[in-house]
């Protein structure tokens, strides 16, 4: 089967942007990269107000950042804006310091860095004999 045309594969992907039919939030666009000996983590959230509708939360080395975009009423309003929850979750590399963990807002951008550890945490479990 040939996709319509002019849909490609960018706009296949565009496809998933939509609501998810399993759930309510709608998931936000991220990209990660290592900058300075920190893990950065980077969203677009335009139109979102980052005293009230950001939370980032960390558990373990699960990252969850979820926010709401307001929707404002208007007269004789055409949108293509999403408005409602979205909600991001991802397991973070084992070497971040989820203790010193800092977020920032600009110009629609939330960033955090999580820094790197020095060192690998690492040791050698001992395996015991059964019945010895």
């Amino acid at each position: 089967m040939r996709p319509r045309s002019g849909m490609g594969i960018p706009d296949l992907f565009r496809m998933f942007e939509g609501e998810w039919p399993f759930g309510e939030h709608h998931s936000m666009r991220m990209e990660t990269f290592t900058d300075e000996g920190a893990f950065v983590v980077r969203c677009e959230l335009p139109g979102v107000n980052p005293d009230e509708d950001i939370h980032i939360n960390v558990e373990g080395n699960q990252l969850k950042i979820d926010a709401e975009r307001r929707h404002e009423e208007r007269a004789e309003r055409y949108s293509e804006f999403y408005y409602g929850s979205l909600s991001r979750t991802m397991l973070l590399p084992a070497s971040c310091n989820t203790d010193d963990i800092n977020a920032e807002y600009e110009n629609g951008v939330l960033t955090i860095r999580i820094p790197r550890r020095e060192t690998e945490v690492s040791r050698e479990i001992p395996v015991a004999r059964k019945g010895k």
